[in-house]
């Protein structure tokens, strides 16, 4: 329209949900500009676990206006602040998309589905990471979901609009599938953001006949404990990995989002979450128990591939990878 804003449809077609599913106006994000797909290499990084193996793929990655990370509506001096903390000098910042496959006896889980052909430019590679890690589509039993953006959920649909995972069960929150799914979400939400519900309400109903919702506290899978993390959105869920002769990995999906500010200043809002000050809490009870634990974890935007530890400094915490 008039104002830069990109008008969304219910159709689930080809484009791409640039502007209005990322709350940002079209100009700000054609200024910034896109790098080439090709020029974003694949992970493919596994290490043994349990009965199998945990691989770190990579879908590509997105750059975002700075204030996507870090809210413009924050004070100028505080603002500043976290940027340098950050080591952000930019107005862009570019963000990976690690998602989390466990290879195993009898399952083979997909943690997230990825962005899909019809988000941002630079997105949409799982399907080449599985390729390069040997694993085809059809080989996934299980799909699980932290939550239902548009970079954990298109993916689930090929570029024909047709599901890749075809022998997969899928998995997700009850409390976050009923969100998306409740007719009010669409006019509550944020003209901006209006992708999102419109991108989640095309797709869930397609995996229907085959999604399972859970709870927190439960064990969906062998292994696999759900631990609700809200804030984020408003089911948004971790997962414990159990394995037998190995210490517990936590898949932390958008929880964490930073791997300096989300473990530095906790507190500080983040513009993707839903809820901050659930947010901002949920952040604070997974710093707590990760750290205290010593458990490693995988976060979604981390610095691909995504596995570290978290360790106390002072009174908050940093990340550090591997």
């Amino acid at each position: 329209d008039d104002e830069g804003h990109v008008r969304l449809s219910a159709d689930p077609g080809r484009r791409r949900f640039v502007a209005g599913a990322l709350g940002v106006a079209a100009g700000t994000v054609a200024a910034i500009g896109v790098r080439p797909l090709d020029a974003f290499a694949q992970s493919s990084d596994a290490i043994s676990f349990g009965d199998g193996e945990l691989f770190m793929l990579g879908d590509g990655r997105m750059r975002l206006p700075v204030g996507f990370l870090v809210p413009e509506s924050l004070p100028t001096a505080e603002r500043n602040a976290a940027l340098a903390l950050a080591g952000i000098d930019d107005d862009v910042v570019e963000r990976p998309l690690n998602v989390t496959l466990w290879r195993r006896e009898e399952h083979t889980v997909l943690f997230d589905a990825g962005s899909g052909s019809q988000f941002l430019d630079g997105t949409g590679r799982l399907a080449e990471s599985l390729e390069v890690a040997g694993v085809d589509p059809t080989e996934i039993t299980d799909v699980v979901f932290t939550h239902a953006h548009p970079d954990h959920l298109w993916g689930v649909l090929d570029d024909f609009d047709d599901l890749l995972f075809t022998e997969a069960t899928y998995h997700i929150g009850a409390r976050e599938h009923d969100h998306w799914m409740d007719d009010a979400t669409l006019a509550r939400t944020p003209e901006e953001r209006q992708g999102f519900v419109v991108g989640a309400q095309n797709r869930l109903p397609l995996i229907d006949d085959r999604l399972r919702r859970f709870r927190g506290g439960e064990e969906l899978l062998p292994g696999i404990e759900a631990i609700d993390s809200f804030g984020h959105t408003p089911g948004h869920t971790s997962f414990v990995l159990h394995a037998e002769g190995g210490d517990p990995i936590m898949v932390i999906g958008d929880a964490l989002v930073h791997g300096v500010l989300s473990f530095a200043q906790p507190a500080l809002p983040f513009s993707g979450d839903e809820d901050s000050d659930a947010a901002v809490a949920t952040r604070r009870v997974l710093l707590d128990r990760l750290a205290g634990d010593g458990m490693r974890a995988i976060g979604y935007h981390l610095q691909a591939p995504g596995l570290g530890r978290v360790e106390r400094d002072g009174d908050a915490y940093r990340w550090v990878t591997g």
